[in-house]
C-alpha cells in the first residue's frame, strides 16, 4: 500500500470512530483544517464521499460505513502487532480504551487501577463514562464494562466485580407525609429520579422480581440524570425515589439520610466482568491489566 493511501485511511478511520475531526485531529496528533484536508483528498481519490459533515457532528455514508468495516480491523491488527513487537524490547507500554458506566469506574476499576499504574509508568488508561451497549471495536476501545456475562459474538469475559443488589430508596423529608411504596406498582405515585441511557435516548426502567414475577417499571419525576452519584445526591436533598446499587447508598442509609423500601423485590445480579474481542492475542499491557482487574472473592468493594 501507498504510504499516502496508508495515512489517509488511518486518518478516514480515525474521524469515523471519533465522529468529529476536532476529537480525531487531537488523537493523531494534527490539525483540524490538515486532517480535513487528508479525507476529502481520500474522496476525491475514490469518487465517492465517505463522511456526511453536520453540525451535530461527523457519521459514516453508506459507502464510508462499507470502508470503515473492511480496513479497521486491518489497522488493529497492525496497531496490535507493532505494540507486541515494542513490549519484546521494552517494558509494558501503550494505551488502553475501556468503556464503563461511572458506578464500575467508581468502584472497581479505579481502585485497583490505582494500585496498577503506578508500577507500569509506560501504560496509560483511558475511562469512558457511558451509559449504553457499545460495539467496542466499531468505537475503538480495547474493552468494555457491563453487569454479568451476557456478550456479544467473538467476545471474551472476566468477571472483575461482586453480585450487585439494587434498592429503592428515598430520603425522610420524601417520605414525610407519604406513604411507602408495598409493590412496584405503587411507584406511580411517586417521584422518581431517572436514569436517561445513552441508546436510544430513553429512560432506565427500574427491574424488579419476586419468586418468578419480574416487573420492569417506568417511573416519572421532574429530575433526569445521566449520573448515578447525581441521582443519589438528588435523593438526598428529597427530590424523589432513587434506585440504586445498595453499597452506592450503604453509608446513606446508616448515617440516616436515606431509607430503602421494596427490599423484597430488589433482586441480586452478576457482578461486573470486563469483555473483550477474542479475535486477537492480548497485548502484554492489556494481560497485566486484565490479571489486576479480576475479581478475587477475598477483596472488598470500594465505594466512593
Amino acid at each position: 500500500m501507498p504510504r499516502d493511501s496508508y495515512s489517509d485511511l488511518r486518518a478516514f478511520v480515525a474521524v469515523a470512530r471519533a465522529g468529529s475531526f476536532t476529537r480525531a485531529a487531537a488523537q493523531l496528533r494534527l490539525t483540524q483544517p490538515a486532517l480535513s484536508y487528508t479525507v476529502r483528498a481520500l474522496e476525491d481519490r475514490l469518487g465517492v464521499t465517505l463522511l456526511s459533515r453536520s453540525p451535530r457532528g461527523v457519521s459514516c455514508t453508506e459507502a464510508g460505513l462499507i470502508l470503515f468495516q473492511r480496513v479497521a480491523p486491518e489497522f488493529d491488527e497492525i496497531e496490535a502487532e507493532i505494540q507486541s513487537l515494542a513490549e519484546l524490547r521494552d517494558e509494558p507500554m501503550g494505551t488502553i480504551r475501556i468503556t464503563a458506566i461511572d458506578y464500575a469506574i467508581r468502584s472497581t476499576l479505579w481502585p485497583k487501577l490505582a494500585v496498577f499504574l503506578p508500577k507500569y509508568p509506560k501504560i496509560r488508561v483511558e475511562l469512558n463514562n457511558e451509559y449504553e451497549r457499545v460495539d467496542i471495536v466499531a468505537r475503538g476501545y480495547d474493552a468494555g464494562v457491563r453487569f454479568g456475562q451476557e456478550l456479544a459474538q467473538d467476545m471474551i469475559s472476566v468477571r472483575i466485580g461482586p453480585d450487585v443488589r439494587n434498592t429503592v430508596v428515598g430520603s425522610k423529608r420524601y417520605f414525610s407525609g407519604r406513604q411507602k411504596p408495598r409493590s412496584p406498582s405503587d411507584l406511580t405515585d411517586h417521584a422518581c429520579i431517572n436514569l436517561r441511557v445513552s441508546t436510544h435516548g430513553g429512560l432506565y426502567e427500574w427491574e424488579f422480581a419476586k419468586g418468578k414475577r419480574t416487573v420492569n417499571a417506568r417511573v416519572d419525576g421532574s429530575v433526569v440524570f445521566n449520573n448515578a452519584y447525581d441521582i443519589l445526591d438528588a435523593a438526598k436533598a428529597g427530590f424523589g425515589l432513587a434506585y440504586l446499587p445498595q453499597d452506592l447508598v450503604s453509608a446513606a442509609l446508616a448515617k440516616g439520610e436515606l431509607v430503602s423500601v421494596l427490599e423484597d423485590w430488589c433482586p441480586v445480579w452478576p457482578g461486573f466482568h470486563l469483555y473483550y474481542p477474542n479475535r486477537r492475542q492480548p497485548s502484554r499491557a492489556m494481560t497485566l491489566l486484565i490479571d489486576a482487574l479480576r475479581f478475587r472473592p477475598e477483596e472488598k468493594r470500594h465505594v466512593r
